[in-house]
């Protein structure tokens, strides 16, 4: 039984390190390979832009979205709460973008359980995963307005960013710079 394994250490031993790693990488490469066989279906459903779904609302009825944007307003309904929200692009981390000019235009995202207008002000930034549910028309300004319509299985609140001042700090005046220090016998 030794002898098998010996011999296999003994082959390994002299097998040059350059074959050893070229070898070591085909087989991981081998087992990374992100590709689908043929008629494979794959596994993530792609992503539904918010320009396709402005377009033709009801074609998408039951198709997973995930929208971001600023609050406009909230309002508590018989059905649940319906929440007015500005979209905005998402980034990587499916967070709203600050840039209100990008918007492509409103979507209301509908609650059916409780949720408390309050908890939503409007201004919040919010990114909302759900299922496409039609649209609603409801009044802006003096016109209507489509609004696509969804229903809220995941609401994801962020919280403010916090813009920080770049520069000097506050005690920065003419007798301090980075070399002074506030202990001058310190050292």
């Amino acid at each position: 039984m030794e002898r098998p394994l010996a011999l296999c250490y003994t082959l390994a031993m002299r097998i040059s390190w350059p074959v050893w790693i070229a070898s070591a990488a085909l087989m991981i490469s081998g087992c990374a390979s992100n590709e689908t066989p043929t008629g494979a279906a794959p596994t993530a459903p792609p992503q539904i832009s918010y320009a396709q779904v402005q377009e033709a609302p009801g074609s998408y009825n039951g198709q997973p979205v995930t929208f971001g944007g600023k609050v406009l307003g909230a309002r508590r309904l018989k059905e649940g709460t319906r929440i007015e929200i500005l979209q905005l692009a998402l980034d990587s981390a499916l967070q709203p973008t600050m840039d209100l000019s990008k918007s492509q235009g409103r979507f209301i995202a509908m609650q059916k359980q409780f949720l408390d207008p309050a908890t939503i002000p409007p201004g919040t930034f919010v990114t909302v995963t759900g299922e496409m549910a039609g649209s609603v028309t409801l009044p802006l300004d003096e016109t209507e307005y489509t609004y696509p319509l969804i229903t809220i299985t995941n609401l994801r609140v962020w919280a403010p960013r916090i813009r920080r001042p770049i520069g000097p700090g506050p005690y920065w005046g003419p007798y301090w710079s980075p070399y002074w220090h506030p202990w001058p016998y310190y050292w």
